[in-house]
């Protein structure tokens, strides 16, 4: 098996080459990553309270929301992104959510695999703390 950079970023050509899904794939594993080390840096409890409160940032709702609250705060090349992730077809729908929301959670997940793969790192740091802000403004406004 040939030997990996694990530390290489993709140029902004090889990253237009992915399929938006793969970007999906990918950007999953990043926003779900910042999650839950956020979680972790600034919540002392339970694990079951943990998982409870990652699953709240990380269901497709949750990102439908948000990523109508962002969307014009992204760069035309975000947005890029974000709207191929979004229109992909053959994304399978789970039951939990509806096919716009699962669709805009998907542009949201291939936008920060397009900011990560590419080394955009820092960016995606900037609109996971916009994204982390919304959550506690509804956190706050629903009382809980």
């Amino acid at each position: 098996m040939a030997d990996i950079d694990l530390d290489r970023k993709m140029t902004e050509a090889e990253a237009r080459n992915l399929a938006p899904l793969t970007l999906a794939f990918y950007g999953d594993s990043v926003y779900e990553q910042m999650v839950r080390r956020t979680l972790v840096l600034t919540a002392d409890m339970k694990v079951q309270d943990l998982h409870n409160m990652a699953v709240a940032m990380v269901c497709a709702s949750f990102q439908a929301r948000v990523s109508k609250y962002i969307a014009s705060m992204l760069t035309p090349d975000e947005l890029y992104y974000f709207n191929r992730g979004r229109n992909s077809s053959h994304i399978g729908v789970p039951r939990s959510s509806t096919s716009a929301e699962y669709r805009a959670a998907t542009g949201l997940e291939a936008l920060f695999g397009y900011l990560d793969i590419t080394g955009q790192t820092e960016r995606a740091k900037a609109i996971f703390l916009i994204i982390r802000n919304f959550h506690e403004m509804e956190v706050k406004r629903r009382g809980r």
